[in-house]
């Protein structure tokens, strides 16, 4: 199922990504640290939900509550849930 995630408080703007199952992979950030978010999308690629909000979510950035990081643990479990309920 190809996802897409508008993200808020961040400076990415939108993930896009694919959810077979709970498995994430090709996961795609617009805007924010080009580098660090292709790294993050890499490291991460293949994993299940689970995973990715065990090592993500409550990652902060700054001062804010929030980061691109903890935005993906989010967009995937919100993502996984939705599948669920179709």
């Amino acid at each position: 199922m190809d996802c897409v995630y508008n993200t808020e408080m961040v400076c990415a703007q939108q993930i896009r990504f694919k959810l077979n199952d709970d498995v994430v992979t090709d996961i795609q950030f617009f805007g924010g640290c080009n580098g660090n978010l292709k790294a993050i999308s890499k490291l991460v690629d293949g994993w299940t939900v689970g995973q990715i909000e065990e090592k993500l979510l409550g990652n902060t950035c700054g001062r804010r509550p929030t980061s691109c990081a903890d935005q993906l643990a989010k967009a995937v479990r919100q993502a996984y849930e939705k599948s669920q309920q179709a």
